[in-house]
């Protein structure tokens, strides 16, 4: 009769059983469910890089004024803000109307200084004329017939008649040389009435329109270079160690966390007088699509040494040579030796092993044997 309560008893005793193991895995799952998320990294192995930091900016090579040598009045302009040329594009044409009229006259008064030369001085037929009377009086005075002074006054006309000729010729030909370099003068004030780029650049600024008068220097516009230079800029200290050709990385705040790789092309000895920091040129590769406008700013971080099969972990998980580290779900405060480092990542030496997990983000949130949720960080 006491065995169907003992099966009774047990049932109830099953069931306290099971709700008691529900009610732990529920009070588990709150629980972890209530516990902070860390946000977080894995120690790992890799190369470690001795890095110097620095600033950087992006600036135009150079922004250059557009000017003409000569004055006029412009007939026409391919002038835009913000259009891209390429040097020996023309970009304004002056009206050459009076200066055509100037070649067209100077070049019929070379065709006629020309046939003057060829010609020859009009004294040529009288020179030629007294040649032959010198001529037939010299031998009269052989046959005596001749006085020999008048003889040397005939001869003395001629020489004094040949000079003049002479001259007559060199002026002649100097006249013609002449009007040649007005006409050359006046095809180069021609040619520079067309007004080309200098350079491959994009227009900036537009000064002068069709139908504006201008001033010989005056300016038209103003080009800026496409090239650009991208100018690092760094401390005495760090300035000592660095070296042409070393690589770097570069981030620019426009384009957030995206590194790209650089290279040392030039170092400046000079510091800059205000700021007493040294300026290195940086050759920076950019993915197709981005660009280097002037203005840009960022950082760089420019290899000094590099080591391998070192213990790298992200250089934000660093915070005042302390490194929060996450095992068996609690917050452990590590005491750090670091060594090398560059704007991403910084090698540990002491303190962190491959492979554990480091907070990377609100650190101050976390105290020593606090429980946490571990989750990735997206870089």
């Amino acid at each position: 009769m006491s065995r169907p309560a003992e099966k009774s008893g047990s049932g109830w005793a099953l069931r306290l059983a099971v709700l008691a193991v529900v009610a732990a895995a529920a009070w588990f799952g709150i629980g972890f469910a209530l516990r902070p998320v860390a946000y977080t990294a894995t120690a790992v192995r890799a190369t470690a890089v001795r890095a110097v930091p620095g600033s950087v900016e992006v600036k135009a090579e150079f922004i250059q004024e557009l000017k003409s040598e000569v004055g006029g009045r412009v007939a026409d302009s391919a002038l835009d803000i913000d259009k891209r040329v390429k040097q020996g594009d023309v970009l304004v044409q002056l009206d050459t109307g009076d200066v055509d009229l100037d070649i067209e006259r100077t070049t019929a008064e070379i065709e006629a200084a020309r046939r003057k030369v060829e010609v020859g001085s009009t004294l040529k037929a009288d020179v030629e004329n007294l040649r032959s009377d010198v001529e037939n009086f010299e031998r009269l005075a052989k046959a005596g017939s001749y006085a020999a002074g008048d003889l040397e006054k005939q001869k003395r006309l001629l020489r004094q008649m040949e000079q003049r000729m002479e001259l007559d010729e060199v002026n002649l030909k100097l006249a013609l040389e002449t009007l040649e370099n007005n006409l050359r003068a006046k095809q180069r004030e021609k040619a520079k009435m067309t007004i080309t780029s200098p350079l491959d650049g994009v227009i900036t600024d537009v000064l002068a329109r069709p139908g504006d008068l201008i001033g010989s220097n005056s300016p038209i516009a103003k080009i800026m270079t496409t090239t650009r230079s991208v100018e690092g800029k760094l401390s005495e200290e760090h300035f000592a160690v660095v070296k042409r050709g070393q690589r770097a990385s570069v981030r620019f705040l426009t384009y957030g966390k995206d590194q790209y790789d650089a290279r040392v092309t030039e170092l400046r000895p000079t510091a800059d007088a205000t700021t007493q920091r040294y300026t290195v040129i940086l050759e920076v590769h950019l993915p197709e699509g981005r660009t280097l406008a002037p203005g840009l700013t960022g950082e760089v971080s420019i290899v000094i040494a590099e080591r391998p099969n070192a213990i790298m972990i992200p250089r934000r998980a660093l915070v005042g040579g302390r490194v929060f580290v996450v095992a068996g779900g609690k917050v452990e405060m590590r005491t750090v030796e670091a060594g090398y480092e560059n704007l991403a990542q910084v090698e540990i030496l002491k303190g962190v092993a491959e492979g554990e997990i480091v907070i990377l983000e609100q650190q101050d949130r976390y105290r020593p044997g606090d429980r946490v949720r571990v989750l990735a960080a997206q870089d």
